[in-house]
């Protein structure tokens, strides 16, 4: 008797968007190496996405905004390698789409012909409209994201909630809707009212995932370091922690060198 294994079955964007349709929500969070990527695909998760966080969470650096393109296809090469069934999304980071289109759809080709990605994203609305475009001719779905653009640190000088006022959030609203005419598979929206986050998820087809932006959009992401408490000094109301990893990962590596120090560690069963 042979035992057959179940079929895989690749989250897509199709796949996304009727989820959307039927009121499932989607679960999207980060990664940035072989072994989370592994472990959040075990879990199940929706869409991975290797996010120019990994600036912040595994280069130390400030913003996002030092991390190159070489680096975001290294990420995303070795969290590509670990799935199966999650959807795949990379950022574009920044440098590498403002200042034409031609270079947008460089950057896009080299990470998914590198990494083996399947979709990428990029920060901004109608001043990036000829850059999303142009990818998407390509045949690379974009993903857009609005509201809160870390990339945009240094011109709006501060992290908070953002489309607070009318003709932002009027804006914000038109972009969203330009990005899904251009043929955006989904949206981000970071850091914004809930009130107008659920306007904008009603006001579109795609999917739009919030993070940040409340409950009534049609999925959340959160960076995966955040969530699992290993970054503990970034505490926005947002954040839901689901474990305190600093403490585990601490506690163990404090036992670890206890046992080597009073020779307890290895022992004789733990020998050749």
């Amino acid at each position: 008797m042979s035992s057959q294994k179940p079929e895989i079955k690749r989250v897509t964007t199709h796949q996304l968007q009727a989820m959307k349709q039927r009121g499932e929500k989607i679960s999207m969070l980060t990664a940035y190496d072989y072994s989370m990527a592994r472990l959040l695909e075990g879990a199940g998760i929706d869409i991975i996405l290797v996010g120019d966080s990994a600036s912040n969470v595994m280069a130390g650096h400030e913003t996002t905004l030092p991390i190159t393109l070489d680096n975001m296809i290294y990420h995303a090469s070795s969290v590509v390698r670990a799935v199966k069934r999650a959807l795949v999304v990379i950022d574009i980071p920044f440098g590498y789409y403002q200042s034409d289109s031609s270079e947008a759809l460089r950057s896009a080709i080299r990470i998914m012909k590198e990494s083996g990605a399947h979709a990428v994203k990029m920060e901004g609305g109608n001043e990036i409209r000829d850059s999303v475009e142009r990818i998407l001719t390509a045949g690379v779905p974009v993903m857009g994201h609005l509201g809160l653009t870390p990339q945009s640190i240094y011109k709006f000088g501060t992290y908070v909630v953002r489309a607070r006022e009318e003709r932002e959030a009027k804006k914000l609203l038109d972009d969203a809707r330009i990005l899904e005419e251009c043929g955006c598979f989904s949206i981000v929206l970071e850091k914004i009212p809930a009130d107008l986050a659920g306007k904008v998820a009603k006001s579109i087809s795609i999917p739009v995932i919030g993070i940040g932006a409340g409950g009534r959009v049609d999925g959340q992401v959160l960076v995966m370091q955040d969530m699992l408490g290993i970054t503990k000094e970034f505490k926005p109301r947002f954040l839901r922690r689901y474990a305190d990893l600093d403490q585990i990962v601490t506690e163990a590596v404090s036992h670890y060198i206890k046992d080597v120090k009073s020779g307890d560690f290895p022992n004789e069963k733990e020998q050749y």
